[in-house]
């Protein structure tokens, strides 16, 4: 049984997940866990290089379900490689991305269907799902608006598609939080950084001191 804690952040291109990711994972260090920082799909060499495909803004030829089945490879090796032995030596995993971002993108998005999707991934991640899961949500239009400012984040294949495309994928995650709400937790990523950032750091702090009780 894992002795970790795993934490996954979600939410649509242009949340701030990944900034405030960064920010929970150095705190938390300072303050004397033992962390581990990683996304999806990444994280390891092997599923770096899936990403490449994945996000490569050539492949516009791609499939839905070659992208879904991609994703699960991803998240396969990056779980057997980097997540699982970091959990087994009781540290705390952040984790920018998991199987919900199938489940929006693939599974609503690209209409695939949830249950569909979440189908491909149980073969992947074999009933492994983190403690914690939280959802940064922010209108698209704002999200999409970030990202064209932030001349330094990499431009790939999904910021290239349409509106209404990254308004359905906000769609699936609101029907996530609704359907999970023992795990999903919704922070309002439309706030000050600050705001953001507080609200998760209490939420996570909440769960860690539920997993160890006796941390000083």
């Amino acid at each position: 049984m894992a002795k970790g804690i795993f934490i996954t952040i979600e939410g649509p291109d242009g949340s701030g997940k990944t900034t405030i990711l960064q920010m929970l994972a150095q705190n938390l260090e300072k303050e004397g866990y033992a962390m581990v920082a990683t996304r999806e799909p990444g994280g390891i060499e092997i599923a770096e290089q899936i990403r490449e495909v994945i996000l490569d803004p050539e492949n516009t030829a791609m499939d839905p379900r070659t992208e879904a089945l991609l994703y699960a490879a991803a998240r396969r090796q990056h779980l057997a490689e980097k997540v699982k032995p970091a959990l087994e030596e009781g540290k705390i995993v952040l984790c920018d991305r998991f199987v919900d971002s199938s489940l929006a993108y693939q599974g609503h998005a690209r209409g695939l269907g949830i249950d569909e999707v979440y189908s491909i991934n149980e073969f992947a991640i074999e009933n492994m799902m983190p403690a914690m899961t939280l959802y940064f949500d922010v209108a698209p239009e704002i999200g999409l608006e970030r990202i064209n400012k932030n001349k330094g984040r990499e431009v790939n294949r999904l910021d290239l598609e349409k509106l209404d495309f990254h308004q359905k994928v906000r769609e699936g995650y609101l029907i996530l939080a609704e359907r999970f709400p023992e795990r999903i937790v919704k922070v309002d990523a439309s706030k000050e950084l600050d705001t953001v950032y507080g609200q998760a750091e209490a939420e996570i702090k909440t769960l860690i001191n539920r997993f160890f009780p006796n941390k000083p």
